[in-house]
């Protein structure tokens, strides 16, 4: 055998032996399907959210495929919209709201699931506890029940002679009713008197705005969900028709009219519910991963709202405001 022919079985051996690693290197990453289910439609939270992703290192499309089911403020139309999650075997569903999350929870108790926006998943028995979430089911809460009292606190701070809040909600969500019994909670020692004023579906709202021009507040607090958000603008208009000064959680409401808002960032909530999907794909369980807590909190001021029913804003309010809208 001649040198020249061993050369060349040798190049063929090596060339059959890194044949398999070169088909190898080749394949495509794997592509992680994550379910996210909403009862409303794209907003804050889907931007925060992928967001949170890319900084990951997460590419839609090449390692990562997002299959978004949207119920249009339906909340009966979630356990379907569950379920063809389910059925399409994601790897792992979001959820952007309590009743999405339990809709999620009731159709699968093996895909784990990641709530991004939820007022207490203890008390609403979602999970078993902060710390020890167990089950299939962890994520973000925005705990608007502590909040609530502070948002009545800001109230009284900007108007030192408030007495009477106005307090509209839907009686139907049981997120928004334990919301509402700690605003009740928080008025008295503030010298605050609330007058309810719960509604169920739209048609409630003009009852509710006649219940309380009967006895005119000094401001109305609302807590939205995704009922009183699709209200929202019939709601400002009859606050600034009636010159009543109003308090949300949430900057859109600010920016579409209201006077003030105070809460969680809805897109910083969202950028860490990414963590939660990116720990869970790589291995850590649900059940391992706390619940966690927003950080950061906006107190969002609109002066031409202000401006419009004849109010000023006191400087040291103004002053801590995270923005302003003039």
């Amino acid at each position: 055998m001649t040198l020249k022919t061993v050369s060349i079985i040798g190049t063929l051996a090596v060339g059959i032996l890194l044949a398999p690693l070169s088909a190898l290197a080749q394949q495509p990453a794997k592509v992680s399907r994550i379910g996210f289910l909403s009862t409303g439609v794209a907003g804050p939270h889907v931007e925060g959210f992928r967001q949170g992703l890319h900084e990951l290192k997460y590419v839609v499309g090449h390692n990562i495929a997002i299959e978004y089911r949207w119920a249009a403020g339906r909340d009966d139309r979630l356990p379907d919209l569950a379920a063809e999650l389910v059925h399409l075997k994601v790897d792992i569903i979001v959820s952007t709201s309590s009743s999405a999350a339990r809709a999620a929870q009731q159709a699968t108790k093996t895909i784990p699931i990641v709530m991004i926006s939820n007022v207490d998943p203890v008390e609403l028995g979602l999970v078993e506890s902060f710390a020890r979430p167990g089950g299939n089911i962890t994520g973000m809460t925005l705990q608007s029940l502590e909040l609530s009292g502070k948002r009545l606190e800001l109230l009284k701070e900007t108007f030192p002679k408030l007495s009477r809040v106005a307090l509209v909600w839907n009686v139907g969500d049981q997120s928004m009713n334990l919301i509402t019994k700690q605003v009740q909670a928080a008025a008295p020692p503030l010298g605050v008197t609330i007058q309810p004023s719960g509604v169920r579906d739209p048609s409630d709202l003009d009852s509710a705005f006649s219940k309380i021009t009967q006895s005119p507040p000094d401001a109305l607090f609302s807590v939205a969900d995704r009922l009183i958000t699709s209200q929202r603008k019939k709601i400002l208009e009859f606050a600034a028709k009636n010159k009543i000064p109003t308090m949300f959680d949430a900057q859109a409401a600010v920016e579409a009219g209201a006077l003030m808002a105070y809460g969680p960032s809805r897109a910083e909530v969202s950028r860490r519910a990414a963590t939660f999907v990116d720990k869970i794909l790589k291995g850590t369980k649900p059940s391992e991963l706390p619940v966690e807590q927003p950080t950061k909190f906006d107190l969002v001021i609109n002066l031409t709202a202000a401006k419009q029913i004849g109010l000023t804003i006191p400087p040291n309010v103004l002053a801590r405001a995270d923005k302003v809208i003039r």
